[in-house]
């Protein structure tokens, strides 16, 4: 019995002789990481009928490619509320459904006789505003009304999170969230009787600036866009240019680097690593690597004293434009705020004419 135990133990050690033999050799302490050795290390030809291993490729939903793999369906417009009138044009408080959750928005609709083919039709994508404060009739009342009284039907979406619309308010940066929304709401207003299909227009300030950007390299349906102070570099260029600091009674505040808001920068490095160790990641969720895939011309203001968003973001997208061989165009104003407040007659203007030019016909 006893000779009989020992005949397992043998069969183990023959084993496990056979397997360390197989086996390679254990790497040495401090050498470096496989990837590393791989990348400098002369590898023979292997057989034909040996499988060479790949590796698993990255998909983020924020990814250009995988965006324009989804869905954007949006539903039919649902009034819900009707406001009071504007100068020429009717307001009403508006829903549509995008992945699921209900979405309201501002819909502003021009008096008179509709064209034959409908109104022209301008997103309106506004910029960050925390979701405890935002309310859909407030703020951006002048900017609606500029277009709305020039005869464009003017659809601004309350992202998901704000207002009464449902989700969370997960930002725009490390997520493809409001501009889902604002797709979504695009393709309902197409489904709208008098809004024209074939001319629309997207119009963004600051957060909506990248909401923007992106919505024109992800859809065709966007003839022509205007971003005001918009925050429109690179991810690279936003990490390196944007610090987002804010000055609170003279002294500089650093943001909560946990919040939704500004998390997805350490969100995103600490999962994929920085744009020097892993540029094609970084590059495959920036919209500005496809510019020479947006939609429409584009046109770009930004003042030259911006203390919330850098004013080379759109000096660098405008020259990214220009070298994809896109109709593009920059006004910089000198002295002004984030909201272009003393230029903004002269900036309205010229954006309506620029819509009036490339949507509207005229």
């Amino acid at each position: 019995m006893r000779a009989r135990s020992w005949l397992p133990v043998l069969i183990c050690i023959l084993i496990a002789g056979i397997v360390s033999a197989c086996l390679p050799p254990p790497r040495p302490v401090g050498a470096p990481p496989l990837a590393a050795a791989l990348e400098t290390a002369t590898l023979s030809p292997l057989p034909t009928s040996t499988l060479t291993p790949t590796a698993t490729p990255i998909i983020h939903p924020l990814m250009i490619e995988v965006m324009r793999q989804q869905e954007y369906p949006g539903s039919q417009i649902v009034f819900e509320e009707t406001l009071g009138p504007g100068f020429g044009y009717d307001r009403y408080i508006v829903s549509y459904l995008s992945e699921g959750y209900k979405i309201y928005a501002l819909l502003t609709i021009p008096r008179g006789e509709r064209p034959a083919s409908g109104w022209p039709v301008v997103i309106f994508n506004h910029g960050y505003i925390p979701p405890s404060q935002y309310r859909t009739t407030e703020r951006y009342v002048a900017y609606v009304d500029g277009f709305a009284r020039h005869g464009y039907i003017v659809l601004k979406s309350d992202y998901r999170g704000h207002g009464n619309s449902e989700g969370s308010a997960v930002g725009g940066y490390g997520s493809p969230a409001y501009t889902a929304d604002v797709l979504n709401g695009l393709a309902s207003i197409k489904q709208y009787t008098d809004a024209d299909p074939n001319r629309i227009a997207m119009w963004g300030h600051s957060m909506g600036g990248q909401v923007t950007l992106r919505a024109m390299v992800v859809s065709n349906d966007i003839k022509a866009g205007v971003i005001w102070g918009g925050v429109v570099g690179s991810y690279p260029d936003l990490l390196k240019h944007w610090t987002r600091r804010a000055q609170v009674g003279g002294v500089t505040a650093t943001p909560n680097p946990g919040s939704t808001r500004f998390g997805w920068r350490s969100g995103l490095a600490n999962s994929y690593g920085t744009p020097e160790e892993n540029p094609e990641f970084w590059a495959a969720i920036s919209p500005n690597t496809y510019v020479s895939d947006l939609s429409g011309p584009l046109q770009l203001h930004h003042s030259t004293t911006d203390e919330s968003v850098p004013v080379i973001l759109s000096e660098l997208l405008y020259s990214e434009a220009l070298a994809a061989g896109m109709t593009a165009e920059l006004y910089l104003y000198e002295g002004d705020d984030h909201d272009i407040t003393a230029n903004f007659s002269t900036a309205m203007q010229r954006s309506i004419e620029f819509f009036d030019d490339y949507v509207k016909g005229e």
